[in-house]
C-alpha cells in the first residue's frame, strides 16, 4: 500500500525553475515520494555503478541535453553531479532537477559549496501518525491538531472548537494507527509485512545501516564499538545525554561518543533536545536529552517486544511532533525544562505567539494535580505562555487546569 504522505502536497511543482534536495535516513520513502511526484521527469539512481560511472564521464556542457530534468536518487554518491547541474541549472539548460539522498552531512556539504541559494531543502522522516491513519488517497490530507499549535488561534478555540470524544469507528482506526507505531515505528515497508517478518525487516535495516549508511559518513576500521554504543544510545533514548557515562559503558573515548553520535543525528536515527535557555523559576540543568526518531528501530536495537514504556511512549511523542515541525517546516523551537531543585516540564514549544508547556503521561487517565508542574512554569513565564497540554493515552480532550491547560489523548493531538 502506497501511503500519500504529507510532504507531498509542500513540494515544489516541476513547471517552476527550482532545484529540490529530499533528505532523510534510507527506506523512508524517498525513491517513491520523487517517482511520484514528479512522474514526468527522468529517474536515474546512482547507488548505481554504472550510472554513476556514465554520469562522472558525461561532459558537463552536454548534460542538460543528454539528462535534462530529472530525479537523482542517492546523489551523494557521485559528489561530481552537483557541479553538472550548477552548470546546467545556472545556463537554464535544465530548469528543474530533484536531488534525493540519506547522508545529511555529505549532501549539504555539496549544496553549500556548489548550489547554496538555488535550492529548496525538504526533508521526509518515517511515517506520522496521520499519514498512516488516511492511508492512500490524491486529496490534501487535513492538518492535524498539533498544527494548530503553531498558529495565532488560542488554545483554549482550538481545542474547544472539536469533539470531546469521538463516538463513531474513528477513535477506533486512531488507536490502530497510534498502535502501529508505537510497537513498529514508521518505516513504509512494514505496512504490508505480517508481524514476524516486520521484525526480519527490522534487523535486517539495522545491519543495512552499519554497512551502507555509516559508510556514507564515516570510515570506521571496527564496526563493533559503534554497534555497543547504538545500542547503549538506544536504550537511553528519553534520557539525559551524559556522554562520559555513555563513553564509560561502551568502552570508548568521550570524543569518540560525540563523534559516534554526531553520526546518528547526520543520518537522521536520534534528535537531541535542548534544555529550554531560560532560567523561569530556579537554577535549570543544562544537559540535553537524547531521543531515537523511530520506535521500531528503537525496539529492534534494544530487543524489546513489550507494551509501551513511559520512555518509549516519551520517544514517540517528541518524535511526532519533531517529524510535524521538520516536514511542514512550522517556525518554533522544541525544549525541555528542567530545574535542579526537581521541577520538570516534558516540552515546551517556542511559538511566535508565545510558550506552550506539555507533559506526557502513558496511561490512559489524568487528573488535575498532573497539571501542577504546567502551572508552575506558566507563573514564572507570565504573559508569554499560551496554555499547556497533558498528553495522554486516553478518550477524551478536556480542560484541567487554568491557565488554559488541557488534557489531549496524543492519537487527537497527531490525528485529527
Amino acid at each position: 500500500m502506497q501511503v500519500k504522505r504529507v510532504l507531498e502536497d509542500f513540494l515544489p511543482k516541476s513547471t517552476t525553475r527550482r532545484l529540490v534536495l529530499l533528505t532523510g535516513a534510507r527506506q523512508t520513502g524517498k525513491t517513491t515520494l520523487s517517482k511520484s511526484s514528479y512522474p514526468d521527469l527522468r529517474y536515474i539512481n546512482l547507488d548505481a555503478p554504472e550510472n554513476r560511472e556514465a554520469a562522472r564521464a558525461m561532459p558537463t556542457s552536454s548534460w542538460g541535453r543528454d539528462v535534462g530534468n530529472a530525479v537523482i536518487d542517492e546523489a551523494q554518491k557521485s559528489p561530481v553531479v552537483f557541479e553538472k547541474v550548477k552548470y546546467s541549472f545556472d545556463a537554464e539548460d535544465i530548469s528543474f532537477c530533484v536531488l534525493t539522498g540519506s547522508s545529511q552531512i555529505l549532501l549539504l556539504k555539496k549544496i553549500r559549496e556548489t548550489l547554496a541559494g538555488r535550492v529548496s531543502l525538504h526533508e521526509l522522516w518515517p511515517l506520522m501518525a496521520c499519514e498512516i491513519f488516511h492511508g492512500g488517497g490524491g486529496s490534501k490530507m487535513p492538518p492535524p491538531l498539533v498544527d494548530g499549535l503553531f498558529t495565532e488561534t488560542p488554545l483554549d478555540s482550538l481545542l474547544g472548537s472539536v469533539p470531546g470524544i469521538l463516538l463513531d469507528d474513528s477513535d477506533a482506526r486512531q488507536r490502530d494507527a497510534e498502535a502501529h507505531l508505537l510497537q513498529w515505528g514508521g518505516m513504509p515497508a512494514l505496512l504490508r509485512l505480517p508481524g514476524e517478518e516486520r521484525w526480519k525487516w527490522l534487523r535486517d535495516y539495522e545491519y543495512t545501516y552499519l554497512e551502507r549508511d555509516l559508510s556514507d559518513v564515516a570510515r570506521l576500521d571496527h564496526l563493533e564499538p559503534f554497534r555497543k554504543f547504538q545500542r547503549l544510545s538506544a536504550l537511553r533514548s528519553g534520557s539525559l545525554l551524559h556522554y562520559s557515562e555513555l563513553a564509560r559503558d561502551a568502552g570508548i573515548s568521550v570524543d569518540t561518543a560525540r563523534r559516534y553520535l554526531e553520526y546518528l543525528r547526520i543520518s537522521y536515527q536520534n534528535v537531541l533536545l535542548q534544555p529550554y535557555h531560560r532560567n523561569i523559576t530556579s537554577s535549570v540543568i543544562k544537559t540535553p536529552k537524547l531521543y531515537w526518531v523511530d520506535t521500531g528501530i528503537l525496539r529492534q536495537l534494544t530487543g524489546f517486544r513489550g507494551e509501551p514504556t513511559g520512555n518509549l511512549y516519551e520517544t514517540y511523542v517528541v518524535g511526532e511532533i519533531f517529524k510535524w515541525m521538520k516536514t511542514v517546516q512550522r517556525a518554533g523551537g522544541l525544549y525541555f525544562y528542567r530545574t535542579r531543585s526537581g521541577l520538570e516540564v516534558d516540552l515546551l514549544l517556542e511559538t511566535n505567539q508565545g510558550i506552550l508547556g506539555m507533559e506526557i503521561k502513558a496511561r490512559e487517565t489524568v487528573t488535575p494535580p498532573d497539571s501542577r508542574p504546567l502551572r508552575d512554569v506558566a507563573q514564572g513565564l507570565g504573559s508569554e505562555w499560551r496554555g499547556g497540554i497533558v498528553i495522554y493515552r486516553g478518550r477524551e480532550i478536556r480542560k484541567i487546569a487554568e491557565p488554559s491547560i488541557w488534557a489531549v489523548p496524543s492519537r487527537r493531538l497527531f490525528i485529527g
